[in-house]
């Protein structure tokens, strides 16, 4: 996998924010592909365990975890406009996902599947 920090960082109005966002990307074993298709759409990507990578931009940064079984999970934060700009391109990846958005207080204010 092609590690990459010439992406956008995240915008300063995220950073502090908690995680707002969860989702599972479903029949995925392994999470360097997925990170691989974030680079070549110009995020960023690091190495954030033996299996896990973080990805991101700058209104969206989700750590990407392969569980036991055939999915990977997908948590972090989403700068809450751009839910729909996040779900495209998981779609346009080819991927199929369920993604979750949460309000600060843990309310849960939208939820795709694709």
């Amino acid at each position: 996998m092609d590690l990459s920090d010439q992406g956008a960082a995240l915008d300063s109005a995220w950073v502090e924010s908690a995680n707002n966002i969860v989702g599972i990307l479903h029949g995925c074993r392994d999470a360097s592909p997925i990170a691989e298709r974030f680079v070549r759409a110009s995020w960023r990507s690091r190495s954030s365990s033996w299996y896990g990578y973080e990805v991101g931009t700058s209104w969206c940064e989700v750590e990407l975890d392969p569980v036991d079984g055939p999915d990977v999970l997908l948590n972090g934060v989403v700068a809450p406009h751009r839910f729909e700009d996040l779900t495209a391109l998981l779609h346009r990846f080819g991927l199929t996902y369920t993604l979750e958005l949460y309000e600060e207080d843990g309310t849960l204010i939208r939820e795709s599947r694709g």
